[in-house]
């Protein structure tokens, strides 16, 4: 005896991800994927930006490391970046950080 699904559960909506948008939000999910990079994105949005000098004292890691892990946010489109003389300074790209929310279904 066949069951109709209609009659067990609702319909799914919408387009499924295609293969090249599930890789990048993979990526970019992956590049949230550290406590390192979780808090200095949560520091940066507390306080709007944030200088690269700073963040090792906050953070409590090497200046090297922090910047390393700031690398792979801005690159995965995270963060912008904004050199001011001698240091980098960060903001979220609030854009990106949307789209990530829309591809997951959820309004931001």
């Amino acid at each position: 005896m066949a069951i109709d699904p209609e009659s067990c559960c609702p319909p799914l909506f919408g387009p499924a991800l295609d293969d090249a948008d599930a890789d990048e939000l993979a990526a970019t999910i992956k590049s949230l994927a550290d406590p390192v990079r979780l808090k200095l994105i949560h520091a940066i949005a507390q306080s709007g930006e944030g200088c690269a000098c700073d963040f090792p004292e906050l953070i409590g890691r090497s200046q090297p490391t922090i910047s390393h892990h700031l690398s792979i946010l801005v690159e995965a489109g995270i963060l912008n970046r904004e050199q001011r003389g001698k240091w980098a300074w960060f903001t979220l790209n609030r854009n990106r950080l949307t789209q990530l929310c829309l591809a997951l279904g959820s309004p931001c």
